[in-house]
């Protein structure tokens, strides 16, 4: 299954088009269960952060959560697409995979998949701060 497109279902509810910050809005909500979160503009886009760290990515309409090699699989199996974007000629992926769809309906999915992309935001966070030792 494709993965949901925010900006699309937030059309869906609404019944008109939705602006960018209308979607981050609706991502505080999507996530309460989880926790409190902040956006910050970045890139053409916004990146999603809890407890001062980025585990999520709104881009291009869709939310994108922070992946590694503990919890990709997962997202794969969920049926969800890396972030990719073309530089040089070239697509790059980022380890940010597309959020999958349930967890826009219902908060103890959201709960679940923003705890398992912080988790993979920490051990990132982890790894950058033993490099600097």
């Amino acid at each position: 299954m494709k993965p949901q497109n925010l900006s699309r279902l937030l059309t869906r509810i609404k019944g008109n088009s939705v602006t960018s910050n209308e979607s981050i809005d609706y991502l505080h909500e999507v996530f309460e269960a989880f926790g409190p979160i902040r956006a910050q503009r970045m890139f053409g886009g916004w990146g999603i952060y809890h407890d001062g760290l980025m585990f999520g990515l709104y881009a291009q309409g869709r939310l994108y959560l922070k992946t590694d090699a503990h919890n990709v699989a997962q997202f794969e199996a969920a049926g969800s697409e890396p972030f990719t974007y073309m530089q040089r000629d070239k697509a790059v992926k980022l380890s940010y995979w597309s959020a999958p769809e349930a967890l826009l309906d219902d908060r103890e999915q959201a709960r679940f998949w923003g705890r398992i992309a912080f988790e993979a935001a920490l051990r990132a966070q982890a790894a950058k701060n033993k490099l600097k030792r």
